[in-house]
């Protein structure tokens, strides 16, 4: 095998020359029973992952709507999701601290607590939590659905088996939707 060949090889494998660039794209569509279904992208090839995209939809009974179609129904927004056996506070004390750092809401359940803010003070928030000592289960901006949809258990089947096909495409980053699980 010549060297320029190895050469060429070794250069495309360690990413110089590399001249891909990458989009961010967003995919919006139904599922099961009408659940509004969002999926973030990043892709060299548009059309590869459209059609995978699309392909993951028609399988699960579900279909690839246009741009804007379900987005209405989510809002963007920081999650701080925190165990509460992790924590020595009070409720009281975790409301305050979230809220008078810049939190949008909170919620307490028996498990967890759930603390919702804006994009833009998410890093505020979660900061602020942080020099507390507060670990947290999950901390990211995400899409936030205005309203659910239940499902029975032969849809849920469905829906389920949607998701875990399209986070299993490589370009996939996140899916949203509003089933309620």
């Amino acid at each position: 095998m010549p060297n320029d060949t190895i050469n060429n090889a070794i250069k495309k494998a360690s990413g110089a020359n590399n001249s891909e660039n990458y989009e961010e794209l967003t995919y919006e569509g139904y599922g099961v029973n009408g659940v509004a279904v969002i999926v973030e992208a990043s892709t060299d090839n548009k059309n590869r992952t459209a059609a995978d995209v699309r392909h993951v939809f028609d399988r699960a009974g579900g279909n690839l709507g246009t741009t804007g179609c379900v987005s209405y129904l989510f809002s963007k927004k920081g999650v701080i999701v925190i165990d509460r056996t992790t924590t020595d506070l009070s409720e009281d004390d975790m409301m305050m601290l979230a809220l008078d750092n810049g939190a949008e809401d909170f919620e307490a359940s028996d498990e967890c607590y759930e603390i919702t803010t804006s994009p833009e003070d998410f890093a505020t928030v979660r900061e602020a939590l942080e020099a507390q000592g507060l670990e947290f289960l999950q901390a990211e901006v995400q899409m936030v659905p205005s309203t659910y949809i239940k499902l029975d258990e032969k849809d849920a089947e469905k829906m389920q088996r949607l998701i875990d096909n399209l986070e299993d495409l490589d370009d996939v980053m996140n899916v949203y939707h509003n089933w309620e699980e």
